[in-house]
């Protein structure tokens, strides 16, 4: 009898170990799997941020990101910047729905789409309407929020669109600053026709352009508000300063919100330094 029980409690185990082992190699496959799925986001994301932002007498730009810190790591937050054929240039930030490899490779074709569309209309307006069409037609699922900006470097005007994307801040080395509350329209991908109402303005003096994401300036228990009026001072007080210093500063913004999204920068100056213009006195 106490043989059997022997054998009885032998074979348990063996089929003890034997889950075990399987579930354990379930897990490392999982593991794996989620790995590359990691991978595959990063390099996404790393292909669409690598691209060099245009450099133009009268205007720098400098731009930064922040992953997310929840999930992934990765999102779709983004930033860009072309020449276009009339001689102007575009500048995209936007923000894809979600935290997974799918947001990256929607945030990658959405950039494609709207530099494509760019060489056939640079007015901010069609060029958001016509991506939104594009995007719709594709029934990924996901929407996008997005500001796109036409500036021609010979008028110096700035022209820019929203599609349900957070406001922007405008600051100027004489003390006047805005946040930038222009009609917008819907986020791209969720209906068809939607129209996108752009503004014009004239870039003079000394200033800054600061676009940005949610992600910078809201998150659980830090109302959007106090977000973009974080954003103004730091605007107001290095818009004649090196652009790279100040979307450096504002990019930090995003640590005070609690978030768990990713974030991203987008910082135009024009006109000369200020040192340089302190210097000409």
């Amino acid at each position: 009898m106490a043989s059997h029980r022997r054998t009885t409690s032998s074979s348990g185990t063996g089929e003890l170990l034997h889950t075990l082992g399987d579930l354990t190699g379930r897990i490392l496959e999982r593991i794996k799997f989620q790995q590359a799925r990691v991978e595959l986001a990063a390099a996404l994301q790393r292909q669409v941020l690598a691209a060099e932002l245009p450099v133009l007498a009268g205007l720098q730009v400098a731009g930064r990101y922040a992953p997310a810190r929840a999930g992934l790591d990765i999102g779709g937050d983004w930033y860009d910047g072309f020449l276009m054929p009339d001689g102007s240039v575009g500048f995209a930030i936007g923000d894809v729905q979600g935290h997974d490899v799918e947001a990256a490779a929607l945030m990658g074709q959405v950039r494609t789409c709207l530099r494509a569309v760019a060489t056939a209309t640079t007015d901010p307006a069609e060029v958001l309407g016509r991506t939104n069409d594009l995007l719709v037609a594709m029934n990924s699922g996901l929407f996008v929020t997005c500001s796109f900006l036409r500036f021609d470097p010979v008028t110096r005007e700035l022209a820019d669109a929203r599609a349900g994307h957070v406001p922007a801040v405008w600051a100027t080395a004489d003390g006047h600053c805005d946040i930038v509350l222009n009609d917008g329209g819907l986020p791209l991908g969720i209906v068809a026709g939607e129209r996108y109402p752009s503004t014009r303005r004239l870039l003079t003096d000394v200033g800054a352009y600061v676009l940005f994401t949610d992600g910078v300036v809201e998150g659980p228990g830090y109302p959007i508000e106090e977000g973009l009026a974080q954003v103004a001072e730091l605007a107001l007080g290095a818009c004649g300063s090196d652009p790279e210093v100040l979307a450096a500063r504002v990019i930090k913004v995003a640590d005070l919100t609690g978030h768990s999204d990713d974030a991203a920068v987008l910082v135009l100056r024009y006109g000369g330094l200020r040192q340089q213009r302190e210097g000409a006195v």
